[in-house]
């Protein structure tokens, strides 16, 4: 029995040149962040995905097959084959108001993970955050989409979020007190799973 093919590359979406994918894989977003994996695509293909580095992948970003995984899956030689990355539909919640530029001050306060649009930001569903937005003044609504969040410092890695476990807001006030602030961020041996044992997952 052949060994499935890997992936020991991501080619982003802006550098695609033209290039088609012959696949598709859809991810969530905490599935596009890996180092590690064992991947199913859309059309049935089960590959490997073994990286030099953790990423944080985007929509339409694509992993790079060395070869044709169709003929050989044991080959590393011929043509390499892309597999798109898409982002999956998920449950979030869409936050709207007046001032959304203060609401996305406020939910970046807390280093949560947000997708600005012109006329809504997009969060994980949580029902602390879903809270404090409301007491401040946001419309709240449970949706199902995408989630493709800003990226970190310079629009590149993740923003982690904290423990919302205590959050409190004074309303008219102009600021909030955030206790229980965690900044624990276990990262664990980089692979994306934060697991520490060095074993390859599924792989």
């Amino acid at each position: 029995m052949s060994r499935p093919p890997v992936a020991h590359k991501v080619l982003r979406a802006d550098a695609l040149a033209g290039q088609v994918a012959r696949d598709t894989v859809t991810l969530d977003y905490e599935a596009r962040f890996l180092r590690r994996k064992s991947l199913l695509t859309d059309d049935g293909l089960r590959f490997l995905v073994d990286l030099s580095e953790t990423l944080s992948l985007e929509h339409g970003d694509c992993f790079v097959i060395s070869g044709d995984p169709s003929d050989d899956a044991s080959s590393d030689t011929g043509t390499p084959v892309l597999i798109e990355v898409r982002a999956a539909d998920e449950a979030l919640i869409a936050v709207t108001g007046r001032d959304l530029v203060r609401l996305a001050w406020h939910i970046g306060n807390r280093h949560t993970p947000c997708q600005i649009e012109p006329d809504r930001l997009l969060i994980r569903q949580d029902k602390v955050m879903a809270d404090m937005l409301h007491r401040l003044g946001a419309d709240v609504a449970d949706v199902i989409a995408p989630f493709r969040p800003e990226g970190g410092a310079y629009g590149l890695g993740r923003t982690h979020g904290h423990d919302h476990s205590h959050v409190h807001v004074h309303v008219g006030h102009g600021h909030s007190h955030d206790h229980d602030h965690d900044h624990d961020h276990d990262h664990g041996d980089g692979d994306g799973d934060g697991d520490e044992d060095g074993v390859k997952d599924d792989l």
